[in-house]
């Protein structure tokens, strides 16, 4: 079973992203900020990340940043999706520049999601 770790401050969308995904046979472990995920991801297998941007205490970029700076070599090449509201270019060329995979704008396209899930985890 792979697992999915999706990070956002917002529950409602934490919840709503972890009961789709359960229901496709997916393991979801959840953090609802960036720091929370880090340390998340620094002691669980995790084989994607679905990642919103704007946080409090660390937001979306500096964990991406930061996961991609850990000593693990899983660490380099884990997809990383982003979830924003913000989804003109140069948002989009900001998640992509700090070390994410995909970008998918809010509020979620579920079908989009998924589209993006399966190619992330087909490349890795």
């Amino acid at each position: 079973m792979q697992t999915i770790l999706v990070c956002d401050d917002d529950k409602e969308i934490v919840e709503a992203i972890e009961i789709y995904l359960q229901q496709e046979g997916y393991h979801i472990l959840k953090a609802y900020d960036g720091e929370e995920a880090l340390e998340i991801l620094k002691e669980n297998e995790v084989h994607l990340l679905i990642m919103d941007v704007m946080m409090p205490v660390m937001d979306g970029l500096e964990a991406t940043k930061a996961i991609r700076e850990l000593e693990r070599e899983d660490a380099k090449k884990i997809p990383i999706i982003a979830m924003t509201a913000n989804a003109f270019e140069e948002d989009r060329k900001a998640c992509l520049d700090a070390g994410m995979d995909e970008h998918i704008g809010k509020p979620i396209d579920i079908p989009l999601l998924k589209s993006a899930i399966i190619k992330m985890l087909a490349k890795s």
